[in-house]
């Protein structure tokens, strides 16, 4: 009973707080004391700290000005690397596991200290990035589509309401429309 009592108090005061380090994230989807542990990384230890959403302290985010995330927090999972050098836009309701990788830059083959220009990555909205999986420079994804623990997305698949895997990626399964619950 008095857990329930402080927890209405302390709650809302926590999450002003936070809002002072996240003004533009959405931060309702998370606990207020794992959000706390990532400021304490982000801010205080430096970590990610020009990132202005919250980031998991293991994980690396490269040019977060590049990244739309539209209330998105990629990053918020363990290990994850998203370089946005190239530009990535990601939709609503994005869902992305341990060890992602998401990487929008690739080198010129024949200088390795030359980075190449290409599309940048789209993830259309109710995605859901798997543990493990690789996103590479210019691929888009559509709406509703799931990618598969380790798999590796060279191409685009910009149909959406699939699920891809494989190394490289291929389309497994056609699904439904996504049925968000609110």
């Amino acid at each position: 009973m008095m857990k329930n009592k402080l927890k209405k108090i302390l709650y809302p005061v926590t999450f002003r707080f936070l809002k002072l380090f996240y003004p533009e994230a959405k931060l309702d989807n998370f606990s207020p004391l794992i959000l706390l542990r990532f400021v304490y990384f982000q801010k205080i230890f430096s970590v990610n700290r020009r990132v202005p959403w919250p980031v998991h302290n293991s994980s690396i985010v490269l040019a977060p000005e590049k990244i739309e995330n539209n209330g998105s927090s990629p990053g918020f999972s363990i290990a994850n690397y998203i370089d946005g050098r190239n530009g990535i836009c990601l939709g609503k309701n994005i869902f992305i596991g341990p060890r992602v990788s998401i990487i929008s830059q690739d080198h010129n083959n024949l200088d390795y200290n030359d980075y190449v220009v290409d599309k940048k990555i789209i993830i259309g909205e109710n995605c859901l990035l798997t543990s493990g999986c690789i996103i590479l420079p210019g691929v888009e994804l559509g709406n509703h589509t799931i990618v598969a623990a380790g798999a590796v997305v060279t191409k685009s698949f910009p149909e959406g309401n699939q699920i891809i895997g494989g190394n490289p990626a291929r389309v497994l399964k056609t699904l439904g429309d996504y049925k968000c619950v609110e």
